[in-house]
């Protein structure tokens, strides 16, 4: 009788386990918003130690997309500039082993900031099929649109591309021109059948929208302004509709994924350049990011049409934040700015709860479990903050070189992209994938 008591409480211990466990399968993970529910995630490490650090792998080339995982398999993609091939490697989540690497693209390099790379673009997967983005210039040059100094940059083409877990090309496709003198990065997004990419930049904008079995077109919408944004969109189901919420040049949107009409709009007091990608908390969506102001705010989804004098719930501009996406973790909107500093903001109010200097830059996105927040820094540090009313550091966790590419989550696991390696961090029991 106490030994089946036994067997089945360790299988609902382990039921419990596996519902917890989840890919990550994209862009700031399954749910779009850098949120896990993940109870096994390691909150200590140490990359110069090997504190918790269950591989780390060499990745040739450079770039700063986030790896993707889905179930034994990790995705990353890279540049290797001497050659100047945009590659996709497949690992081996349980050991780091490289399982293939493929050419998606060879083209020369585009003009870029200095703190953009070559692959910046995080991959997407179904479980079936991985897509990827880069962009293909020719060497050509133009003036620079929208800049203070004026200085030559690269016009090219997005490249989109799907490949199966074996390393197949599935399809490649073309789907509009790309513009900006700070490189490129457009995280694609699965929604049903079709793969949605972001083409705002400092040209015709637009967002398109591909059969992700196919490549095809299935509509292309012109965006309002012209102006480069770098947001991944964010798709809920909320209102009694499916609201894709896309913040970039120079005003909020909310679109219907299936078509791209439009069901909302905020204008008016808002920055002209987006980076950092939105989330939502089931009430309101969030975005904080912008240049060359800078804003944190909160909209309703209920509205139609121009909803700027009637939906926006909070406003505030006591902030300086750019490229980090924002995260919600208890009643709280975690907010870094680029420069180190972290804030909690109140959620239904906007009051800041709390602001405190975290590191010295940020350029990777926050990720947070129901309890804690992640802040990894340029350096390599991630500071492990506890999601609360104070900025209460729990832990600080060195790398051990530079890392300029936001982490994932996935099974008990934490990946962590350095300038040169990828680490997967965990413990010693989560070695094994589900």
């Amino acid at each position: 009788m106490k030994r089946a008591a036994l067997v089945v409480a360790m299988l609902c211990l382990t039921l419990s386990v596996s519902v917890q466990a989840e890919n990550w399968p994209c862009w700031r993970g399954p749910r779009g918003d850098g949120s896990s529910v993940d109870q096994q995630v390691p909150l200590t490490w140490n990359g110069e130690t090997g504190k918790n650090i269950l591989w780390k792998t060499a990745v040739p080339g450079d770039g700063h997309a986030s790896p993707i995982i889905w179930n034994d398999r990790v995705f990353v993609v890279t540049c290797d500039q001497e050659k100047k091939e945009r590659r996709l490697i497949s690992l081996d989540a349980s050991t780091g082993k490289t399982v293939w690497s493929k050419v998606v693209l060879e083209s020369l390099l585009e003009t870029k900031h200095n703190l953009n790379s070559y692959a910046s673009s995080t991959p997407a997967t179904d479980g079936k099929h991985v897509y990827v983005t880069f962009l293909e210039v020719d060497g050509s040059t133009i003036p620079a649109p929208n800049v203070g100094n004026s200085r030559p940059v690269t016009p090219g083409v997005i490249t989109v591309a799907a490949y199966d877990f074996n390393g197949d090309r599935k399809w490649l496709v073309k789907p509009g021109e790309f513009i900006s003198a700070h490189g490129f990065c457009s995280s694609p997004v699965i929604h049903g059948d079709l793969l949605i990419v972001n083409g705002d930049h400092d040209g015709k904008s637009y967002i398109v929208a591909l059969n992700r079995y196919t490549g095809k077109t299935v509509w292309k919408i012109k965006r309002k302004y012209g102006i480069r944004s770098y947001v991944t969109p964010i798709i809920r189901k909320v209102a009694g509709k499916t609201q894709m919420f896309v913040p970039g040049s120079k005003h909020l949107a909310c679109l219907d994924p299936k078509d791209g009409s439009e069901y909302w709009r905020v204008e008016g007091d808002l920055p002209e350049q987006y980076v950092a990608s939105p989330c939502f908390d089931g009430n309101y969506f969030f975005m904080a990011a912008g240049f060359p102001t800078h804003h944190v705010i909160a909209v309703r989804p209920d509205g139609q049409g121009d909803v700027t004098e009637s939906h926006v719930q909070w406003h505030t501009k006591d902030v300086r934040c750019y490229v980090p996406s924002p995260v919600l973790a208890g009643n709280a909107l975690f907010v870094a700015d680029d420069r180190g500093t972290a804030s909690a903001f109140d959620t239904k109010t906007g009051e800041k709860i709390w602001k405190e200097r975290m590191g010295r830059h940020y350029s990777a996105s926050l990720i947070a479990t129901k309890s804690h927040v992640f802040f990894v820094a340029d350096d390599g540090i991630t500071k492990v903050v506890k999601a609360g009313e104070k900025p209460e550091i729990v832990e600080e966790n060195p790398l051990g070189e530079f890392s300029f590419a936001s982490p994932a989550i996935a099974n008990g696991r934490l990946f962590i992209r350095g300038e040169n390696s990828l680490y997967c961090i965990g413990y010693p029991k989560t070695a094994a994938v589900r």
